[in-house]
């Protein structure tokens, strides 16, 4: 190899490498100053929200199935490694068009403000500062790194001569170098801003003292919980229950300063209540068991706790509202979080007797911050994307004819009760247990309609009637178990249902679209 293609290469090299400065510092900036903004409006998380408003319906169900709570983190590093190639590419660009290599950044930097503009809960044009800002960073480093990697007296690097390894080397790496650390200091100030912006909420979360409920919930009867290893415990945690939203930044938001207005059709009393207000009121306490819509059959997204919080049908009839049943004008409840999604809810089911709550603690603690705090919705029987509303700001009463909230409006149903559903929770699939007697076990749902019956097959055989825990109540799931002597060879061992109005469950199989996965839960194991 020559030293003109050596010299070439180094170069080539150089110029990718200035890219993905630019970048860098086009980040570290954004962040900067999307700590001085709010988080929200910083352009990974911008973009990264607009392209989930955008994704087709089945493309997300097929994050949330492939990734689980890992999606958000797989779409931000998925974004960021676009970035990186995009960087390289414009670095290589500016070796020989300066100018346009810088522009680039600048369009790139258009493209985030707009995205941070575009999304619902959108502060104003104080949004697109941080992209803007950032954009401005890598443009500038991306013409002075460029500029250091032009040859002197060439304007354009478009010589083909030995004259092209007369740029500034040591320029370019005392540059380079600056830049890398510039770019460290700012990123670590943004996210001391952004750490400082939730010091807040965080420091309100623990100053609450939650009251005493004046309805507390029975304590979990004898039996409910069954001693069989590896099985779904009664209560699920809160470090281990599902998280599944568009949220990529958690919003973290202080209680003291928190509002949740009550207006629209029918309400002849609108309402603004502060977290205090809530907190004055009778509160309820009830073990419920929450479902994902994206729960595959078999699938991880379901958990019970035990909720603290305010009858929402109480707080719905002291605004003068109605349900239809009674005349109300109103059939839809329109909630809305603070990050702009929106849920739709029918109002009988609201204000039927069950047990819908606005929710301020789980399981013995206030909301955990990616859980709601400070409020959140808790409707039993219905899954969460029409029920389960975090980060709680507003309730609209409206129609169905009215508005399509945001999953309607991506073609999924209106009216979303909870499907009887049951799955096996041990053995595992492809487990190898040892011949003799294997206990299989899980947890089965039906919320407010109760658990009467489970059954498990092995493999063509009739069905058994597995022993039932002890039901805690119609909105929470019941766990079960068959102990089995089991034979060597391949099994598939498969388990079904029955609800407390009768219902079995179906074994058809459903996508989880348009309102939640149907069929019957089936694992295939090898007895040695």
């Amino acid at each position: 190899m020559s030293n003109f293609d050596r010299h070439q290469l180094t170069r080539g090299a150089l110029g990718a490498l200035s890219g993905l400065l630019a970048a860098g510092a086009a980040l570290a900036a954004a962040e900067s100053a999307a700590g001085a903004v709010r988080p929200q409006a910083g352009p990974v998380v911008a973009v990264g929200g607009a392209a989930i408003d955008r994704t087709p319906a089945a493309v997300k169900d097929w994050a949330i199935r492939s990734f689980g709570t890992n999606d958000k983190l797989v779409l931000q590093l998925g974004i960021l490694v676009v970035l990186g190639m995009l960087a390289v590419a414009l670095g290589l660009l500016a070796l020989r068009h300066r100018r346009t290599g810088a522009a680039g950044v600048l369009v790139f930097g258009a493209v985030g403000a707009a995205a941070a503009l575009s999304r619902p809960d959108s502060a104003g044009v104080l949004d697109a500062l941080p992209s803007l800002v950032g954009a401005l960073a890598g443009a500038a480093l991306l013409w002075i790194l460029a500029g250091r990697l032009t040859p002197a007296g060439a304007p354009s690097a478009e010589s083909e001569s030995e004259s092209d390894s007369a740029w500034d080397r040591r320029g370019f790496l005392a540059a380079a170098a600056s830049a890398a650390a510039a770019s460290a200091a700012a990123g670590a100030l943004g996210r001391a801003l952004t750490s400082s912006a939730g010091k807040e909420a965080v420091a309100s979360r623990a100053a609450v003292r939650l009251p005493l409920p004046g309805s507390p919930a029975r304590p979990v009867p004898r039996g409910a919980a069954l001693r069989v290893a590896e099985i779904s415990p009664f209560v699920t945690s809160n470090a281990d229950f599902y998280r599944v939203d568009t949220a990529l930044v958690v919003p973290k938001i202080d209680a003291t300063r928190w509002r949740l207005r009550v207006h629209g059709r029918g309400v002849t009393r609108p309402l603004d209540l502060g977290f205090q207000d809530l907190l004055r009121r009778e509160l309820i306490e009830r073990d419920i068991t929450l479902t994902c819509v994206s729960n595959e059959v078999g699938g991880p997204y379901a958990g019970n706790a035990r909720w603290l919080g305010v009858r929402l049908a109480d707080v719905l009839r002291e605004a003068g509202v109605r349900p239809p049943s009674r005349g109300g004008p109103a059939d839809q409840l329109v909630s809305r979080s603070v990050d702009g999604m929106t849920l739709g809810t029918p109002v009988e089911e609201v204000m039927d007797g069950r047990d819908a709550l606005l929710a301020v603690g789980m399981n013995g603690e206030p909301l955990p911050l990616e859980h709601g705090f400070p409020v959140r919705m808790v409707v039993p029987g219905l899954y969460g994307y029409v029920s389960a509303c975090k980060w709680i700001e507003d309730l609209e009463l409206t129609t169905f004819d009215a508005y399509d909230p945001y999953w309607v409006r991506r073609k999924w149903a209106r009216q979303a009760p909870i499907k009887t559903q049951s799955r096996i929770d041990t053995p595992k699939p492809f487990a190898r247990p040892k011949a003799g007697t294997v206990m299989i076990a899980g947890v089965a749902w039906a919320q407010h309609r109760g658990i009467e019956r489970v059954e498990v097959r092995v493999d063509d055989g009739p069905w058994r009637d597995a022993d039932l825990a002890v039901q805690a109540g119609t909105d929470t799931w019941r766990q079960w178990s068959l102990p089995w002597e089991a034979t060597p060879g391949p099994h598939t061992l498969t388990v079904r249902a029955t609800d407390g109005t009768g219902a079995v469950q179906t074994a058809r199989r459903t996508r989880t679209i348009p309102d939640g996965a149907s069929g019957r839960h089936s694992v295939v194991i090898t007895v040695d």
